[in-house]
């Protein structure tokens, strides 16, 4: 697999924000989203066999995985070994996927965080993916401005979402008007923001 790095660190987002967690971030991406803070993630990559991605993932003794890039789905047919692999160690994981890339055959090992673009990314994701999230995955939304955030509501109101949903505010924006926008339009939707960009760890 092409790895762009392999870490321990507090997770930073989603309904795991807070856990400690083992960090596999796959390298390699379709897009190129003007907010991500991962650009160096897109391309290149070191490559790493399932075993030895397994092996540094059991020396750290945690209970939780988080799979993300890039984009990881990018790495389908490898990604279904890993997470065999881990998956025959009960342990928690996540997928973190930019909503592009059909996740459905990832369902059975992990749970989905599905990151829709917003317009001011620059990119677009498949809305009809939406259908698909269950209970016990999620959808982000990070939003910069008034227009993101009113996208993301009209996306929730021709969407059925069973998962829970986040409102991430791009890091430095004007959280306040984030959360006004979601008491003023009583949005189902929790606002979240980046946990480790505050406190200063990847």
């Amino acid at each position: 697999m092409k790895i762009a790095e392999l870490f321990s660190s507090l997770q930073g987002e989603g309904k795991n924000q807070g856990k400690p967690c083992f960090f596999i971030r796959l390298a390699g991406c379709n897009l190129r989203c003007r907010w991500c803070d991962t650009p160096a993630s897109q391309t290149g990559g070191m490559e790493m066999s399932i075993d030895t991605i397994t092996e540094r993932f059991r020396q750290t003794s945690l209970p939780y995985v988080c799979i993300t890039g890039g984009e990881p789905l990018f790495q389908g047919e490898e990604l279904e070994h890993l997470l065999s692999n881990l998956h025959n160690r009960e342990v928690t994981i996540d997928i973190e996927t930019n909503g592009t890339i059909d996740f459905r055959r990832f369902q059975q090992s992990a749970s989905i965080c599905m990151d829709v673009k917003c317009p001011s990314s620059g990119e677009v994701s498949d809305l009809s993916l939406l259908a698909a999230i269950r209970p016990e995955d999620s959808v982000k939304f990070v939003v910069n401005d008034d227009a993101d955030c009113r996208y993301a509501q009209e996306v929730m109101a021709a969407h059925t979402i069973s998962g829970e949903v986040f409102f991430s505010p791009v890091y430095g924006t004007n959280y306040k008007s984030v959360a006004q926008f979601i008491l003023a339009n009583n949005l189902r939707a929790r606002m979240q923001v980046q946990l480790h960009r505050i406190i200063g760890v990847k």
